[in-house]
């Protein structure tokens, strides 16, 4: 059990071990529900997503192959939650 200490702004920092558990990286989701009693259930936020949605965004568009640095363009929206 980890013990965590609440800010002047009413904030928690979740230590490394509990993100590790979580499975959670820097710029990923967390859910927190509230629960009877006073106690929550932190839960980390996946992606409803399925893989084959990524072929999507190599397919061509406009009748001609996407260039690099279009194909990085829309995975960096698609891990930023824009896709």
């Amino acid at each position: 059990m980890s013990t965590l200490k609440v800010t002047a702004k009413g904030q928690v920092t979740l230590r490394q071990d509990v993100l590790k558990h979580l499975g959670v990286q820097p710029g990923e989701k967390i859910n927190v529900e509230k629960l009877p009693d006073g106690r929550v259930e932190v839960k980390a936020l996946r992606s409803k997503g399925k893989i084959s949605d990524v072929f999507n965004f190599l397919k061509k568009e406009k009748g001609r192959p996407l260039s690099i640095a279009e194909i990085n363009e829309l995975a960096a929206d698609g891990w930023a939650g824009k896709r």
